[in-house]
C-alpha cells in the first residue's frame, strides 16, 4: 500500500458526520484551547464551498459577525471539530457559492429545500 494512504488512515479520526453540500446552514461545534483550559465554540454559518477529497476534504462557511463576512475553513478529519448539526437545507444551484460575498441583508438569503423522510 502508499506509504501516504498508511499515514492518513493512522490520523483518520472516524466520526460519522452528517452528509451536508453546500448552501445548506450548518453549526459546527469546534473544541478550542485556551492555554491550559479547552472550550467548544459553535461556529454557524453557510456552507459556500466543499473542496478536496477523502480525508483532506475541506469546506468553507461563512457567517455575517457585526456586518462582517467571515469566511472559516474546516478541514473534515479535524480532530477539532467535536459535532456538525445541520440547521437548514438550502436550494443552490452552484457548487461553489462565492457570489454571496458581495451581497448582504436579504439579497443573501438562500431558499430552503425541504426533505420528505420516507417511512419504512
Amino acid at each position: 500500500m502508499d506509504l501516504i494512504k498508511v499515514v492518513e488512515q493512522a490520523f483518520a479520526t472516524g466520526k460519522e458526520l452528517p452528509e451536508f453540500f453546500p448552501g445548506d446552514t450548518i453549526t459546527v461545534s469546534y473544541r478550542i484551547k485556551e492555554g491550559n483550559k479547552e472550550r467548544i465554540q459553535q461556529y454557524r454559518g453557510v456552507v459556500i464551498r466543499i473542496t478536496g477529497e477523502g480525508e483532506k476534504k475541506r469546506f468553507t462557511v461563512r457567517k455575517i459577525s457585526d456586518n462582517i463576512g467571515v469566511e472559516r475553513i474546516f478541514p473534515i478529519e479535524s480532530p477539532f471539530i467535536d459535532n456538525i448539526a445541520i440547521n437548514k437545507h438550502g436550494k443552490v444551484r452552484r457548487a461553489k457559492l462565492y457570489y454571496l460575498r458581495k451581497l448582504t441583508g436579504k439579497k443573501a438569503r438562500i431558499k430552503e429545500r425541504r426533505i420528505v423522510k420516507k417511512e419504512a
